[in-house]
Formats: structure tokens, sequence, C-alpha cells
């Protein structure tokens, strides 16, 4: 106990040292931490040569620069961006970052852009406007101002009812799966700000156009977490001390947005003088809880489904994967083993966007929206049956060579040794490895998001933004532990009905 005493001591000791030095570490190099999306250009990308760059990213390093300050560029998951600034892992969300419908959640700069929201189609689509987009697929980034404007508080009448005619508006989280989405044919339109877009068909070059009408217009501005101006302040001050000298118009000249600055003008201080340090939120708990479990609810059946249908066609899969690996046949065997090093030596999501993708890029297939269900299940099943084959044959080959001559001896032909004394007991033996796949198969299926099907924990993510709460991400954890719980319940009972010897 005694020695017990002093090691926590030590450690208590060891971290009041650490969280001094890193407090005064903070203090001394005034980090101003700027959270993005790292892939969306002009405002915020990496480029060529690894580097975070872009117009909003040059302003912060301009206003780092004249404060003193350390610029650290953070690129974020721009679902998680509310909870990244209310943790104070960030100091502020700078990256095209829209006011509108946004005003009392956060502080807000005085805006310092224009824009407008815009649609991308391809040139032989024959889709000219809005009204043509009627029964096509649409695709949004999740929480951005596109989405916002079909389906927010804000949207008007005209594109909440546009929006009801999609034959499905779909959420990805970055432009290029969008854009590749459009190339494919799974997509009919992509909706998004108008500097994005500008930037992505110039470094597309032909084959896509844009809409002349607009969904909507709105201003960026820099949000901090509420309350707190003083840091907002001093930014802002630095900003406008940019313009007076000619720093601000320079470097949106640099960046090619001279025709969408706005900083300085009438009207882009609306939101800046609106400061707004509390929200009232009086809506019982009870309430919010069941609220968000009822947005959930179609999340869980999508990936209570991948999960059913991954073991429905995995799991058998799996047996004819090891009966191959195990083939006399030399040449035979190599099939089986590129196989399973393949599917175990590469992400399972970069295979969902193989899956998904591949039949357009590879072999000029076109797809349909519907493609997208299948190609998750396609690649769940061809990736656990690799690690499901390799489970079997070490139950096989863990089995004594004496039932293999006992069978023999007795006149089994090949087929009734291995399915009436081998493979009642491989079952038996793989059972708790199995078990261990299978509950990586349950949280495996939150990777769905990587080629936008929208499973529960993506969908957790889509709610928990647009509310600015974890509670839904809180609310996907529990659904995920229940579930394995059950899972581990059920398997640890078919084991023990297999432990028959005991």
């Amino acid at each position: 106990m005694k020695r017990m005493s002093k090691v926590l001591v030590l450690l208590l000791a060891m971290s009041l040292i650490m969280g001094c030095f890193v407090s005064c570490k903070k203090e001394d190099t005034d980090e101003f931490t700027v959270g993005f999306d790292a892939e969306f250009p002009p405002y915020g990308y990496k480029d060529d040569n690894g580097e975070y760059v872009g117009f909003d990213l040059s302003l912060a390093e301009e206003v780092c620069k004249r404060n003193g300050w350390t610029l650290k560029k953070q690129p974020i998951d721009w679902d998680s961006k509310d909870m990244e600034l209310k943790s104070g892992t960030i100091d502020c969300i700078w990256n095209g970052f829209t006011i509108n419908g946004r005003e009392s959640l956060y502080t807000w700069s005085k805006a310092y852009v224009d824009n407008s929201q815009v649609v991308i189609v391809k040139d032989n689509s024959g889709i000219e406007t809005l009204q043509d987009l009627k029964g096509k697929v649409v695709i949004v980034q999740t929480d951005s101002s596109a989405l916002a404007a079909f389906t927010g508080d804000g949207a008007t009448d005209e594109n909440k009812a546009l929006c009801k005619e999609f034959k499905e508006l779909q959420q990805v989280a970055d432009y290029n799966s969008a854009f590749m989405s459009l190339e494919a044919g799974i997509a009919d339109a992509v909706c998004m700000d108008m500097g994005v877009a500008n930037y992505q068909l110039e470094q597309r070059g032909n084959g896509f156009k844009m809409l002349k009408e607009r969904v909507a217009t709105e201003q960026y501005g820099i949000g901090f977490k509420r309350g707190n101006t003083e840091l907002r302040d001093k930014v802002q001050e630095t900003l406008d001390e940019m313009l007076k000298d000619g720093t601000f118009a320079k470097i949106a000249a640099d960046w090619g947005l001279s025709d969408s600055v706005c900083l300085g003008k009438e009207g882009t201080d609306s939101a800046y003088l609106n400061d707004v340090t509390t929200k009232n939120d009086s809506e019982p708990f009870i309430d919010k809880f069941l609220d968000v479990v009822g947005k959930l609810s179609e999340g869980m059946v999508a990936s209570l489904s991948i999960f059913v249908l991954t073991l429905v066609f995995s799991l058998p899969l799996g047996l004819v994967i090891c009966a191959i690996r195990m083939s006399k046949l030399k040449a035979v065997q190599w099939v089986a083993k590129i196989y399973i090093s393949i599917m175990r030596g590469t992400p399972l999501m970069l295979q969902l966007l193989m899956v998904f993708f591949g039949p357009y890029y590879l072999f000029d297939i076109a797809l349909s929206s519907e493609y997208r269900f299948y190609a998750v299940i396609i690649a769940f099943s061809l990736n656990y049956a690799a690690y499901f084959a390799e489970i079997y044959r070490a139950g096989i080959e863990g089995i004594p060579v004496g039932q293999y001559e006992a069978a023999n001896v007795l006149g089994y032909s090949r087929m009734q040794r291995y399915w009436k004394i081998l493979f009642p007991q491989m079952v038996k033996r793989v059972i708790p490895p199995v078990t261990n796949e299978v509950i990586t198969l349950v949280k495996d299926t939150s990777l769905a998001f990587a080629i936008a099907y929208t499973e529960m924990f993506t969908l957790a993510k889509q709610v928990a933004a647009a509310k600015a709460s974890i509670l839904p991400l809180f609310i996907a954890g529990v659904f995920y532990y229940v579930f394995n719980f059950v899972v581990a319940l059920v398997m640890e009972r078919v084991e023990k009905k297999f432990q028959y010897y005991r």
C-alpha cells in the first residue's frame, strides 16, 4: 500500500508539472488555432507540396503575423466542428463559414465574402434550370450551406418544394466524392458554394457546367465560440487594418476572389453586432432524447441491414475461400492467398471506394444511385470473408490428425468426413474468434459513410452537427454498445452449447 501511495503521489506530481508546462507554453507562444475543412478549395486545402493553403488560411497567417501569434492550421471533420469549438481544441472556424442561419450559434466576425449556392451538372445532362432537377439525385456536403438552402429553417418555400421533388438528396463528406459520383452517373447534380464550384470547374476541365440560376445567396464570416468577443475583436481589428492598407485586397486578388469579398461594405456587420452569449434552450431532456432517437431510427435500420446481410454472405463465402486456400493445387492456393492478402492488407474504406466507383472508372459501366447499398454489402462481404476463411482454416488445422485417420478407417467418404466429423469440431473451435469479428463488424458498419451511404453513425454526426449537440453521438455510442452486448451474449450461449464434452 505504501508503494502504491508513493507511485500515485509521483504520478500526480508529474501530471501537475506537465500541466504547468503545457499552460506556460501556450501562454508564451500565443498559439492561434484555426479549424478548417482541408478539402474546401480555394478557402482551405492541401496543395501539391503537402502544405495547407487557401484564401482563409492566408488571411489567418497575416492576422497572426501582425499580432505576434503562432498559427496552427487544424484540419477538422466538418461534422464535428461545433464540438471542436466548444471543447477548446480550436479557437475559431475559419473556412468559408456561412453566417446566414447561424447568427445566434456563434460569436461572429464581420462578413468578408459574398457567396452564392450554385448547381453543377454534366454538360450532356440536359439539365438547364433548377426545375429540371425534379426527379434527380442531388448531392450536397453534410451540414453545408447548400443543405441548409434546401432543408434549413431559413430555406425559401421554392427551395423546400423543389427538394421534395428530388429523387434523393444525398449528403457526402467532401466534394471530391460528390464529383466522382456525378461523373460516374450515380448522381445528377452537385450543389455547392460558388467559390468552390469555380475552383472545381477550373481544375477538372471540360465535362461539367454551372447552372445560371442561384439556389441561395449568403455571406462568410469567422465563427468563434459564443461569448468569446475578446478574441473575435482582436481578429476583427486586424482584418480592418488589413482592409485599410490594401493587404486584404491583395490576398483576395492572389486567390482570384476579388469579385467576392465584401469586408467593409454596408450590411456586413449585422451578425458582428449581434453578440449572443447564451442560448435559451428550455426543451426538456427527455423530449430532446426522443427526438434524436426518432431521427436516428432510420440509420439504425440501415446499420442492422449491413450487419445481417454481411454475415449472410461472408460466413459461407469464407468457407469456400478456406477450401480453396487448403487445396492441394498450389496455383489454386495462391489465388486464395493473394485474395486474402489484399483484403486484409488494404483498408476496408478503400475497398468500399473501389467496389463503388471501380465499375465506372475501370470498365465504363454506368451506375445508379441504388448501387450504393449493394456496393456496401459487396465490399463488406468480400472483406469479412477473407478474415473468416483464415479463422476456419485455423480451426480445421487444429483438429488432431487422428480424427482424419479414424474417419478413413470407418469408411467415411471425403465429403462425409468433412461435414460429419471435421466441420462440427471446427465450428466449436472458431466460435470465439468469429465472435470477435462479428463484434468488429457492428462497429465497422460506420465505414459505409465513405461512399455516402447513411447508416446510423453518419446520421448521428449529421444530427449532431445540425443541433450543435453531442447527444446524438452519445445515443449512437449506446446503440453500438447494446448491440455488441446482445451479439456477445448470443455468441456466448452458442459457445456453451458446443461445450458438450464438459
